[in-house]
């Protein structure tokens, strides 16, 4: 799981930040991964077929209403995604970006919903991965 620990908000997060405008979430979530650990991340998940002038967008895996402080609330857009390519960098904000397994992160101090939300991305994504192995998925 790539996870960082955010300095500002004292805690283990994965990648994440804020949709840039005229800029679609998919696009915003690759590039938050991008810019705070220099990995290349695909988007893992379901997109429904295009028909006609709509662009279909990827379904998050989660939508979710965070209260960041009294009157400040974010909506989540949960995504899960494979890794794509680049190594790992330092960000300013950002501490300790790394690869963690599962069983790492109660030792990390890594809170019980980003562990949650850790597992049900390590199993999607290898589900999609076997699928697409087998032949049994799209690309």
């Amino acid at each position: 799981m790539l996870l960082l620990f955010h300095g500002k908000l004292a805690m283990w997060l994965p990648p994440g930040g804020h949709v840039d405008p005229n800029e679609l979430p998919d696009d915003a979530a690759v590039r938050e991964v991008l810019e705070e650990t220099g990995v290349r991340a695909e988007l893992v998940g379901e997109r429904t077929p295009r028909v006609g002038d709509p662009i279909p967008l990827m379904r998050p895996e989660g939508i979710q209403l965070e209260s960041i402080a009294p009157g400040h609330e974010h909506i989540d857009l949960v995504y899960f995604a494979r890794h794509r390519g680049g190594e790992i960098v330092a960000c300013p904000e950002c501490e300790r970006a790394g690869w963690y397994r599962l069983d790492e992160l109660d030792g990390l101090g890594v809170n019980e919903e980003i562990r949650d939300w850790s597992r049900r991305a390590v199993e999607a994504v290898a589900a999609r991965l076997a699928s697409l192995e087998t032949g049994s998925g799209a690309a």
